[in-house]
């Protein structure tokens, strides 16, 4: 056998082994998660039991490919990155995650597992390479989705690495500009309007009750 051929023996080998602990890992949190299911069942109010937590973690950690872990951010980080980054997070992220990354949102408070704070150090730990797989192609059992449109279209996704990055470090001014770049409802911008309305004097809402009344 050529030492090509070794090889490839040695990678598969490698790869069922990865693959066989991951299972194990697994089976052995669905049993504890089944055995220690708490009295609420399966309800999504509570929080991940610690079996639960430590299940997840390592078949994350196991799932994840080590040339994912190990890429480099190819975008160069700098003020414009940055406030796009910020802005395209406000838009599609924020409603989960909160503007400041904290999760307390009422979809995050409500979801099992809980949205996690972004600033603090479980997230802010992991290597780039890792926040953009999970930003890319989400995360099992979870409310995470994969973002991911494939190919090499993935700059805004190393662009939002930087932004969360940043976020221990969010501004109060940079939270105001984010709000102002929020989804909003058809409620929610009506009653933006009457308030600027309201301030420049010619508020609408006013003259149609006066109409009404005739």
């Amino acid at each position: 056998m050529d030492c090509w051929g070794a090889l490839a023996v040695h990678y598969r080998r490698a790869m069922k082994k990865h693959f066989l602990l991951l299972a194990v890992v697994i089976v052995i949190g669905i049993i504890a998660a089944v055995v220690l299911l708490p009295r609420d069942g399966f309800s999504a109010r509570g929080n991940p039991t610690a079996v639960e937590e430590f299940t997840a973690k390592s078949a994350r950690r196991l799932s994840m490919p080590k040339d994912a872990k190990e890429k480099k951010n190819p975008v160069a980080a700098s003020p414009e990155i940055l406030k796009k980054a910020m802005l395209h997070y406000a838009d599609h992220c924020a409603t989960c995650h909160a503007n400041d990354g904290s999760g307390r949102t009422d979809i995050g408070r409500n979801m099992y597992p809980k949205v996690p704070d972004m600033r603090r150090p479980e997230t802010q730990k992991l290597t780039d390479g890792e926040i953009y797989y999970i930003i890319e192609n989400g995360i099992r059992l979870t409310g995470m989705p994969g973002w991911g449109k494939g190919g090499d279209d993935d700059r805004e996704t190393w662009e939002l690495v930087h932004f969360i990055r940043h976020l221990p470090q969010l501004t109060n001014a940079e939270q105001r500009q984010m709000k102002a770049a929020n989804p909003k409802t058809e409620e929610e911008r009506q009653e933006e309007k009457e308030e600027e309305e309201f301030m420049n004097g010619t508020d609408t809402s006013e003259k149609d009750k006066g109409r009404q009344h005739r």
